[in-house]
C-alpha cells in the first residue's frame, strides 16, 4: 500500500467512518419517508394496545348495557362509507400532487375533509347519544374500553384534519415545492392508515359487539 493510499483511508474505498457511505448521505425524501413509518408503526402499537384492551374487557360490562344493546350498525356504516370515500378522495389529491394540478388537489382535498367531518360529526353524535343514555366512560370497563378505542382513532382524524387545511394552504400559497410534496406523501401515509385501523375498529368493535 503506497504512502498516500495510507494517509487517505477514503480513497478507493467506502467512507464508512463518516456513517454516510459510499454515495453519500440518503436524500430528504427517503429520510423523511423513513422517519415517518417509524411513526406510524408505533401509532399502530398504541392501537394494538387499545384493541387488546378491549378485547379483555368487552364482556365486563358491570351489569351495564352491552355492544349488542347499544351499537346502531345504520349510523356506523355510514360512517365508514365516509371515510372510505375520504380515502379515495385522499388518492385523488396525491394525483393531482404529482401532476402539480392546484385544481385537482384542492377539490380532491376539500372533498377529503367533508367526508372526514361529516364522520367526525356522527362519531360525536354517537358519543353524546351513549353519555344521554348514561353509558359513558365510567359506566363499564366495557365502556371505558369503547371510548378509549374509538376515541383514540377519533382524535386521530382531528389532527389529521387540521393537517389537511394546513396542506391545501401551503399549497396554495407555495405550489408544489420538493418539502411540500413531502409532507403531502406523509399526509396520505397517515390518512389511509386512519382507514385501516378504522375497518379493524367496525369489524372488531362493532360487527362482533353488536352480534354478541
Amino acid at each position: 500500500m503506497s504512502a498516500a493510499h495510507a494517509a487517505n483511508p477514503h480513497h478507493g474505498g467506502h467512507r464508512a467512518e463518516t456513517g454516510t457511505g459510499r454515495d453519500g448521505p440518503a436524500s430528504r425524501r427517503i429520510t423523511v419517508s423513513y422517519g415517518f413509518w417509524i411513526f406510524l408503526l408505533s401509532d399502530i402499537v398504541m392501537f394494538s394496545a387499545f384493541f387488546a384492551a378491549y378485547a379483555v374487557l368487552a364482556s365486563a360490562t358491570a351489569g351495564g348495557p352491552s355492544g349488542h344493546q347499544l351499537f346502531e350498525l345504520r349510523n356506523v356504516a355510514v360512517e365508514t362509507g365516509c371515510l372510505l370515500l375520504s380515502s379515495f378522495a385522499c388518492g385523488m389529491a396525491s394525483i393531482g400532487a404529482l401532476l402539480k394540478s392546484v385544481r385537482i388537489f384542492q377539490i380532491a382535498m376539500a372533498v377529503t375533509f367533508g367526508l372526514g367531518a361529516i364522520f367526525l360529526a356522527l362519531e360525536i353524535r354517537e358519543f353524546a347519544g351513549l353519555v344521554a343514555q348514561g353509558a359513558g366512560p365510567q359506566r363499564s370497563a366495557f365502556l371505558s374500553a369503547f371510548f378509549s378505542l374509538v376515541g383514540c382513532h377519533g382524535l386521530h382524524v382531528t389532527v389529521g384534519l387540521l393537517w389537511l387545511l394546513t396542506m391545501m394552504a401551503q399549497v396554495w400559497a407555495k405550489g408544489f415545492r420538493a418539502d411540500i410534496q413531502r409532507r403531502i406523501l406523509c399526509f396520505s401515509l397517515f390518512w389511509h392508515a386512519l382507514d385501516i385501523i378504522w375497518v379493524a375498529v367496525f369489524t372488531v368493535v362493532y360487527l362482533l359487539g353488536a352480534a354478541l
